[in-house]
Order: structure tokens, then C-alpha cells, then sequence
């Protein structure tokens, strides 16, 4: 059976579907090999950096345990861990190197009186736990029910008795919010004398104590607002995601910054600065709009810009930071600083940022710029499949890692530095930069008025670096407007009137609007630095966004200063410009726009640009998300031409009827490229806001014009003609096989088995009988090599047995990176490896000098789960349909 199933799985690839990672474990031996040779597949799938060795702990999904998501040490050196639908665990963990590496687990129970209850401590569905001030804060991400009374917020829990058992809980605040985008972690504040915790963008932010950033937050964005075609976040507006500030009591807490989507951890520095790995959207790959997993340096008062749908900033506005490094596509979940790790010097330096989706876990080095960061990411550790949820560094130094989620497989994992005998005894302190003082002296300034905040904090509106300039216009704008108002108009510096203007328009009112923007339009524009034109025309924009339309004289200011300098050479000009321009009816912005929006310049779709991690690198890792974006890859729509699309869905003047129909022919060709799983929603939205601007007599003409034939009902999609299974599905497995085949498949339906075969995306990747893709093996002949019982085990369990023909081989190279892909060949001296399933004729060259290892992977391509939305009988005719090679004449099926 093993040689059957070997070659089976030469005829099948990749079958699009959910991805289901298990691998089971056999072995909790230690890894002693740098190489991670390994009789335990958990060990053997992890490509470490050179000089560290890991170690598999445990596994909970054994011992019904659940799949773990948080953890932390407690006072007495033990592991505390919880079961993301679950209940908490306390382990004493084993020293590194020890014979049998079992820890020793509790289940946390109540304690009242002499007693221990026996129901479990009502604390499940933790996605964030830390031990501090002698007590267990555990963050709950769960709306109850009756079986789990808890819902999301803090929690306190204590040992009021001293005996190390909790036996009192309280409730800190009580959070709405909850799932994968609700209240995730807490931690230690630098000076630990306080706590932070951080939530995602589904988590309403409560009424706080103080605000570093001005509570008075709105979309601030003249773009058409499109939510999310397919729903996901359209009722969640700003602030976005959270961090706060709160003392151990949980009873004063301080909003410190937001605008992000999802993230879920922070960590600080030596130096005391935080970090934030703020997640994707992966459904916006392609489009202008799209934001990477990026790593935040966040600052007191910052704001990094998300807003639902087609709203997020970019990251160049004044009003908002930039990242200190964005990471690519990814689910991010743990953020660590590596201080107090007994690892080489530059790793103690390090903040580690794990991805779930892709199984990576990036040391980011910090490198001082300024009074902030630049990151340099290097890939620490990875495996696949290794769905990372949480880490930590434990008191011996090592770091802890753990697996799981989505009720995936779970592990616990240590990873330590082999040779410690030869580390550095001591490791050099980072020192702060000047620039930085600078800025924590401004921060001070955020919150309750100070009289010295306007003089201190005016001066450095004009700073070239950039937190400190976001710093000082906050301090002001904590301070109130009539004590520094008149300054903005009276103000000679053009940068610092700039931003001075950009905190009025925040914190001023409707009166203003008039004085504001004659202001701005005296400034010289061509005199500025372009990094200045950008704040200029996002000062109007903002100006503009917060007090609604201005009178006529006001939009004729606006349109005459900026029309002449659009187009803009930059992208983030063309996109401030084109929009505001548009607001204020500018008469030759239409003709301008189509322009650039019929040109082939500009930048391409924003999944590969300025990011850290290459999309094609991620494509094999993970084919779940992977083949989204090799889908994205083959076909991807340039997002300029995106943006001035929608963008000119609300313009009203300016249009001919040949202008009209060459923006209405630009749908028809939008809808031919590929992006994320919402870009034909977001064009379909705008195509039909725009038709609601032309004539009554002319909008079937247009309606038909830009595609409306090639849509399905919903608009968020292309027509398909697939038929779906009607189910009802199940999880497939093996020992479902035999009884489904005991009677044989005759009698089959042909055109059912067909659709299923489209259904299920089969097609995508191979061809039957002439019709669908190369990416896979040609599959007409299977019936005439293979039985029914052997193609549906190889399908249910394809990770079972790889064909080396087929599987992904990964390359680690000596600057620690790796790769994954296809081995296409050997030539000389570099391997030549395809990564894009659907684009396998895209060759990338590796050096050989650069490789140092090369192993293959353990999961196939082929993802199981396939067919496990089809009926028992749409499997079988799915059967008879590849067995019959696609013949529809074949003994298999009946004969009308």
C-alpha cells in the first residue's frame, strides 16, 4: 500500500481547500544537531539559526488538553498555560537536557476553605495570561454561556491564603469584544509597577481615566468610503485596535495609542520602547489600501491609521507613525524582547515576532534611528506546518514556544543556545539617543494641560525626525486651543505651520475651516520638500474631512493651489491630490486621472512592495493563504490604477461622454485581474456608485459597458458556472472509506461527479481530457493505475506519503533566511526552484555558495479537508468521474 500511495500522490497536487496541519508525534527526545536531525517529526520539521538546539515538550492534544494559545511563568519558576477554548495548566517544565522532558501538569482548580473544588477554575478561553504583584491576570476572549460563565475582559486571580492555590477572582473591566479580533494580551510595564494590555479592532474601546492620543478620533479620509464587500469589520470604526495603560488594581486606565487592526502582543525594549506586530488584510491583497504584518514602533499618543474597509491611511500622513519594518503577509500573534535571554548578544537585542499562518518566528534587530527604529528581520525559527501561538523566556533563559490555535494539533516546544559556556558574561547596555530624550520629554506632555507644553513642544513641529514631530503636535494638542491657536496663523516656519494646521484642524472647530486653509495656500508648494507637499495637502485634506464642504470661494482656493501641481510624481501625492481635488469639483481632475489610470506606470500591486518577506517566499509554506497570494501573483491589478478607479466614483464635474466611456470600459478590464478575495467587490461598489452620476437614459448602456454581465448576483465574485455540493458534509477519513465503497460505484451521476470536480477547484491545478490547468499531474489515466479505495485514501490523508516528485524542498541559506519551493533543477552551481503553483514558468535562482542545508517538507502539497463539504454520494461520483478519466460514456454512470 505504501508504494500504491506513492504513486498516487504523483497524481494529485494541490487541491484548494482548508488546510488541516497534524502531524503526529512519536518521539519527545531532545535535539542535540544543529541541523535538527530528528527521530521526532516535531523536532525534525524546525530550522533553527546555527548554534541552537529545541527540545519537544509536551503535546496537550494527547492528554485532551486542548490547543494552547498563552503562557506564562509564575514566581516559582512554573509554566502557566490555557486552552484557547478551554481551562488553565500549571507545569513544573524539566531542566534542558533532562532524560525524560515531561513536565508535571495541573489542571488550576478553586480553592474554598480547606478544599479544592472540583470543577476546573472558570478562567478558559484565556488569549492572554501574565504573573505579576503576586497574582494570575488572565485575559478572557469569550462572550459566555451557559457552560462558561466568564466573559471577555481582565481578570485578577489570587492566593489570598498563601497556600498556591487561587482561590479569589476579579473582574478588572469587563471588554465587548470578542474572537479573533477581541482582547488578547497583558504585559509587564518596563518599571513593573503597572500593566499594559493590548486588543484588537472588534474590541470596543471602554471609557478610560486619561488619553495620551485625543479621544476626539473620526475616518479623516475624502477617499469614497467602500466597507468591505463581504462584511468583515463594517460596523468597527475608529479608534481600531488598542493599547492601555493600567495600574495593578485595574482601577485607572490610560488609553496610550490605536489605529491598528489586530494585533496580539507587545513587548518593550531594554530602553523601555514598545513594539507591536499589527496584522493584515489579507482579503485587500492587491489594492492600494492594503497594509503588510508590520512591526510598530508605538510611541505615547500614536496612531498607526486603520479604518474599515478602503479607509486605512498611509503610512507617509503626518497625522499617523510609520513602521519601523513591514514584515509581508501572515497572522501575527507573539511579540518577545529577547532580553534576559542567554542567547549570542544580538539576539538579546532582539523583538521576536511570531507568525501563525506561515510558521515563522522573525528576530527583528533594532537599529537606533533617530528618536525611533529601523528593523532588520531575520528568520529565527520556522517550520512546516508550525502554527505559532505564544512565547516566552523562561528563568533558565531559554525561550518557550508553543503551537496550536484554530484547535490545530498543539506542542510545547524550548528552543536554548547550545553553547552557553562561551556566551558573553554580560551584555552592552543600548544607550538612549538624544533624539530620543527629546521625544520622552515631549510625551510628558501628553495628557492633563501643563502651561510650559506650547513653548517647549512649538519649536520641534519642524523636526526632520518624525516621532518627535507626531510627539510635539500631540503635546499641543493636549493642551487647549485658545492658548495656542492664533499661533498657527502667525506662524513663518511653512513646515511648522503645516503641522500646527494639522492639530487645529484635529482639535478646532467649523469656524476655523475658512482661516485654515487660506493659511495653507499661501505656503509655496514648489519651495517644499515632498515628504512637506504630502502634510501640506493632507493638512487641507484633514481640514477639509473634519468640518465638512466649504463655501465656493474656498473650494476655487483649493482647486486653483493644487491643480497645477497634479499629477504629483509620487504615488501618495497622486492619491492625496486626486481625491481632494475631486472633493472640491475640481473641473480637470477627471481628465487627469483617467490619464494616469490608463497609463501602465505606477506601482504594483502593494503584496510585494517595501515588504521584509517576499509574497512568493510565503506561497508553499502555508497552501491554505499561500494560494491566495500565488493567485494574487499571476494576475495582479497595478494599485494606482485601483485607486484613481475609485476614487472618480464621486466625481461630478468635468465629464464628457468620451470620458465617460473610457472610465466605464476601465471596469470590464478591472475585472479581469486578480487580487484579494474582496477586490471585485470593492470595484463592482464603485462601479455602481458611479453609475448613479449619469443620466437615467444612459445607465444600462454604461451598466453593460463595465462589465455588469460578468458578474454573479452578489458582486463579489465572477460568474462562476460550477454547481456547489449540496452536502451535507463531513470530516472525511480513512475508516469512512470502506463503507462508503461496500456497494460499489455504478449507477454514478457524470454531471454531478464533473461539478464536483470543478467544485472542489481540482481543476485549478490539473487537467482531465484536455480541459484545466498543467500544475499538477495530467489525471485522465488514474482510473487505470489505481483502485476507488486508494485515490480516496490519498485524498482524505495526502501528507500520508510525499511523492519527491511533487514535494517542496527547503533551502536554508547562510544569512539564516530560507526558502521554500519546487526543485525544477540542478544547473551548475545553482539550484533552480519554482514557488508559484500558478505560475510555475516564474524560475528563481539560488546560488549554491548560499545554501547550507536542504531538506524536504513533510506536509504535501495537496491540502486535506477537499471534499469535506460533499455528500456521500457526491464523493462517489466524484470517484466514478476520475476513474472514468472524464468519460461520460464509461460503464460507471447511468444512461438516460
Amino acid at each position: 500500500m505504501t508504494i500504491k500511495l506513492l504513486r498516487i500522490n504523483q497524481f494529485f497536487l494541490l487541491l484548494s481547500g482548508v488546510l488541516i496541519f497534524a502531524i503526529s508525534c512519536t518521539s519527545d527526545k531532545k535535539n542535540t544537531n544543529e541541523s535538527v536531525e530528528s527521530d521526532n517529526p516535531k523536532i525534525a520539521k524546525l530550522k533553527l539559526q546555527s548554534g541552537f538546539s529545541a527540545e519537544h515538550l509536551y503535546s496537550p492534544g494527547d492528554n485532551e488538553m486542548g490547543s494552547w494559545v498563552a503562557m506564562t511563568f509564575d514566581n516559582k519558576g512554573r509554566l502557566i498555560t490555557s486552552d484557547q477554548y478551554g481551562a488553565l495548566y500549571r507545569m513544573e517544565v524539566t531542566a534542558i537536557g533532562a532524560d525524560n522532558l515531561t513536565p508535571k501538569i495541573e489542571k488550576l482548580k478553586i480553592q474554598t476553605g480547606m478544599q479544592v473544588a472540583d470543577s476546573v477554575i472558570q478562567m478558559g478561553y484565556a488569549q492572554g495570561l501574565l504573573y505579576a504583584f503576586n497574582s494570575l491576570y488572565v485575559m478572557v476572549n469569550h462572550r459566555g454561556s451557559d457552560d462558561f460563565e466568564k466573559t471577555s475582559g481582565l481578570y485578577r486571580l489570587q492566593d489570598t491564603d498563601n497556600n498556591d492555590q487561587y482561590d479569589k477572582i476579579t473582574l478588572l473591566k469587563k471588554l465587548n469584544g470578542a474572537g479573533e479580533h477581541g482582547p488578547h494580551s497583558i504585559v509587564l510595564s518596563p518599571d513593573e509597577k503597572s500593566l499594559y494590555v493590548i486588543a484588537g479592532n472588534h474590541t470596543d474601546l471602554p471609557e478610560m481615566d486619561g488619553y495620551r492620543l485625543p479621544n476626539n478620533w473620526k475616518d479623516d479620509n475624502l477617499f469614497p468610503q467602500i466597507k468591505d464587500p463581504r462584511g468583515h469589520a463594517n460596523d468597527r470604526g475608529a479608534p481600531g485596535g488598542w493599547v492601555a495603560n493600567l495600574d495593578p488594581e485595574g482601577k485607572n486606565w490610560e488609553l496610550v495609542a490605536s489605529g491598528f487592526r489586530n494585533p496580539f502582543d507587545l513587548d518593550f525594549n531594554e530602553l523601555g520602547d514598545m513594539f507591536v506586530y499589527d496584522s493584515d488584510m489579507e482579503w485587500d491583497l492587491g489594492m492600494p489600501w492594503y497594509r503588510p504584518t508590520r512591526i510598530c514602533h508605538v510611541t505615547s499618543g500614536a496612531e498607526f491609521g486603520w479604518r474599515t474597509g478602503n479607509g486605512k491611511w498611509s503610512a507617509a500622513y503626518p497625522d499617523n507613525l510609520p513602521p519601523v519594518l513591514n514584515i509581508g503577509q501572515g497572522s501575527p500573534t507573539n511579540v518577545l524582547s529577547g532580553k534576559g535571554a542567554k542567547f549570542p548578544e544580538k539576539y538579546q537585542h532582539s523583538i521576536f515576532a511570531f507568525d501563525w499562518s506561515f510558521g515563522i518566528i522573525y528576530a527583528i534587530e533594532m537599529k537606533a534611528n533617530g528618536s525611533s527604529y529601523v528593523g532588520k528581520k531575520e528568520e529565527f525559527l520556522s517550520g512546516i506546518p508550525l502554527p505559532l501561538t505564544d512565547g516566552v523566556i523562561g528563568p533558565d533563559g531559554a525561550m518557550y514556544f508553543m503551537t496550536g490555535g484554530r484547535r490545530l494539533e498543539s506542542d510545547l516546544y524550548r528552543v536554548y543556545y547550545s553553547d552557553q559556556e562561551n556566551l558573553k558574561a554580560s551584555v552592552a547596555e543600548l544607550g538612549l539617543t538624544e533624539e530620543n530624550k527629546i521625544r520622552k520629554k515631549l510625551e510628558t506632555f501628553h495628557g492633563e494641560p501643563q502651561d510650559e507644553a506650547v513653548a517647549f513642544a512649538w519649536p520641534y513641529l519642524n523636526s526632520k525626525d518624525r516621532f518627535i514631530q507626531y510627539a510635539a503636535r500631540i503635546a499641543v494638542e493636549h493642551q487647549p486651543v485658545s492658548t495656542w491657536q492664533e499661533k498657527v496663523f502667525s506662524e513663518t516656519n511653512a513646515v511648522r505651520k503645516i503641522h500646527a494646521a494639522v492639530a487645529l484642524a484635529r482639535q478646532g472647530d467649523k469656524s476655523q475651516q475658512d482661516q485654515i486653509i487660506n493659511s495653507l495656500v499661501n505656503i509655496d508648494y514648489v519651495s517644499l520638500s515632498e515628504q512637506a507637499q504630502v502634510d501640506l495637502v493632507r493638512a487641507i485634506e484633514l481640514t477639509l474631512s473634519r468640518f465638512g464642504k466649504p463655501n465656493a470661494n474656498i473650494k476655487r482656493e483649493i482647486s486653483t493651489y493644487l491643480s497645477n501641481h497634479y499629477p504629483a510624481d509620487t504615488d501618495v501625492l497622486n492619491q492625496l491630490l486626486s481625491k481632494t481635488l475631486v472633493y472640491v469639483e475640481d473641473p480637470s481632475v477627471v481628465s487627469k486621472t483617467l490619464a494616469l489610470l490608463e497609463s501602465e506606470e505606477g506601482e504594483n500591486a502593494s503584496v510585494m512592495a517595501n515588504t521584509a518577506t517576499e509574497a512568493a517566499d510565503l506561497i508553499l509554506r502555508n497552501p491554505q493563504y499561500g494560494m491566495d497570494i500565488a493567485e494574487t501573483l499571476k494576475n495582479m491589478p497595478l494599485a494606482q490604477h485601483t485607486y484613481y478607479g475609485l476614487v472618480l466614483q464621486d466625481a461630478t464635474t468635468g465629464w464628457t461622454p468620451e470620458l465617460r466611456e473610457r472610465y466605464f470600459q476601465w471596469f470590464y478590464k478591472a475585472f479581469s485581474y486578480k487580487a484579494g478575495r474582496s477586490y471585485i467587490g470593492f470595484i463592482d461598489k464603485a462601479r455602481k456608485k458611479a453609475l448613479t452620476h449619469v443620466a437615467e437614459n444612459k445607465k444600462e448602456f454604461y451598466n453593460q459597458m463595465s462589465g455588469d454581465s460578468l458578474l454573479s448576483k452578489s458582486g463579489n465574485s465572477l460568474v462562476s458556472n460550477a454547481i456547489q455540493p449540496k452536502g451535507p458534509g463531513k470530516r472525511w477519513e480513512e475508516k469512512d472509506i470502506e463503507p462508503l465503497l461496500a456497494d460499489g460505484l455504478s449507477g454514478r451521476n457524470y454531471e454531478i461527479g464533473r461539478n464536483m470536480f470543478l467544485a472542489t477547484n481540482c481543476i485549478t491545478c490539473h487537467s482531465m481530457g484536455g480541459e484545466g490547468q498543467n500544475i499538477g499531474p495530467e489525471l485522465s489515466q488514474i482510473g487505470t493505475r489505481f483502485s476507488p479505495e486508494d485515490i480516496l485514501r490519498a485524498i482524505i490523508d495526502p501528507s500520508d506519503v510525499i511523492s519527491d516528485q511533487y514535494n517542496t524542498t527547503v533551502f536554508s541559506l547562510n544569512d539564516g533566511n530560507s526558502v521554500v519551493g519546487r526543485l525544477i533543477s540542478e544547473e551548475g552551481e545553482e539550484y533552480k526552484v519554482s514557488q508559484n503553483p500558478y505560475a510555475p514558468d516564474i524560475i528563481r535562482t539560488i546560488p549554491k555558495s548560499e545554501v547550507i542545508n536542504m531538506k524536504m517538507s513533510s506536509v504535501s502539497l495537496m491540502p486535506p479537508g477537499t471534499i469535506n463539504r460533499l455528500s456521500d454520494d457526491e464523493v462517489k461520483d466524484l470517484l466514478a468521474y476520475l476513474i472514468s478519466g472524464g468519460n461520460a460514456e464509461n460503464e460507471l454512470f447511468t444512461k438516460e
